[in-house]
């Protein structure tokens, strides 16, 4: 396993992340993995090196949190040598989730943050969360709110950092200034969608975590199974694979000719598409940690080896081509202005 700093932070976690949204049975069609699988994929996973997990009170609405728990219980796991991470923001509850009651167990108010986390802390039986994030946008949240909130935990103890997860690279750089400004603790992550077959984090996120140093996790790093190759042209939606019901992450046309470009590359380099997909998140500067998921053995075994898996300028090329994203303004004009600018010698 490698290992990277965390953003502006002195703590050091694995390139590879466990991710639990399988943990549960509860949560769409994703939560499949019962306490004893989720046992035996920790162990596999810490006895890789894998020393970073992340989990959210809103998976199996809690389930998977009280699985992971007992999973670091049972194995003994030491406190001091794991991360854990977890969000708020999702409603907590079926009835909040869909909106059909449970009013306030839902969002980015001070009372729900404050409840959220104690909840959180019991199911996870710990005494505090390494990583507490956002997990996504609250219109009827004010930043001012929310990030006062997070300031009080951090300063009891129950939070060591605070992250934020699907923002807008405005509301992200409005959270840093306003933190500065009124000398709060201040988001050092970001988690977002990220993956060959979804690039939109290019155009601001990724370069806005690379001038301000905040780690970068990337979620959903083989789209939601689509990046396996089990998905293609002919067959988009096979029978009783998890997407064929459920598009999520979306994608576009191109993500089945990226299909066709991986499968080339994947059987030159004797490799299978998904852990090819990985090495290319990997590949990334900006990148900190990938979150894998997986509800076999097998399935983490092949993402585990993608650690070690060296791509050349050619094959990066190649992969990149297929599903580039269109330069926008005003990137297009920054472009343009400072050619060879980087290059000017006094």
């Amino acid at each position: 396993m490698k290992y990277k700093k965390f953003g502006k932070t002195a703590l050091k976690v694995s390139q590879l992340c466990l991710g639990t949204m399988t943990f549960g049975s509860n949560f769409y069609n994703i939560g499949a993995v019962n306490e004893e699988l989720a046992l035996e994929l920790v162990k596999k996973a810490v006895n890789a090196g894998v020393n970073f997990f992340d989990t959210a009170d809103v998976y199996s609405f809690g389930e998977s949190e009280t699985i992971l728990g007992n999973v670091i219980k049972k194995l003994g796991l030491n406190r001091h040598e794991i991360v854990i991470a977890t969000k708020v923001r999702s409603g907590s509850s079926i009835k909040a989730f869909e909106n059909k009651g449970d009013i306030n167990n839902i969002g980015l108010s001070r009372k729900h943050i404050f409840e959220s986390i104690d909840a959180s802390l019991k199911r996870l039986q710990i005494d505090y969360i390494d990583l507490y994030q956002i997990h996504g946008w609250d219109i009827l949240a004010s930043i001012e709110e929310t990030l006062d909130a997070l300031n009080d935990l951090v300063k009891m103890g129950k939070v060591l950092y605070i992250g934020c997860s699907n923002w807008s690279a405005r509301h992200l750089i409005k959270a840093l200034y306003l933190s500065k400004a009124k000398n709060l603790a201040e988001f050092v992550s970001l988690q977002a969608y990220y993956s060959l077959a979804g690039r939109d984090v290019e155009h601001e996120l990724l370069p806005l975590c690379k001038e301000e140093n905040l780690a970068f996790l990337p979620w959903s790093p083989l789209s939601g199974g689509f990046l396996t190759g089990k998905y293609t042209k002919e067959n988009s939606k096979p029978q009783n694979a998890r997407r064929s019901d459920f598009n999520f992450p979306p994608i576009d046309e191109r993500a089945y000719d990226l299909i066709e470009t991986l499968d080339d590359i994947a059987k030159q380099k004797g490799l299978s598409i998904a852990q090819l997909s990985l090495a290319w998140l990997l590949s990334k500067k900006e990148v900190t940690s990938v979150i894998i998921g997986a509800n076999k053995i097998t399935q983490l075994e092949d993402n585990l080896n993608s650690i070690n898996i060296k791509l050349n300028d050619d094959e990066i090329n190649a992969l990149e081509s297929v599903t580039r994203p269109k330069t926008l303004y005003p990137q297009w004009m920054y472009d343009r202005q400072n050619q060879n600018r980087d290059t000017f010698e006094y």
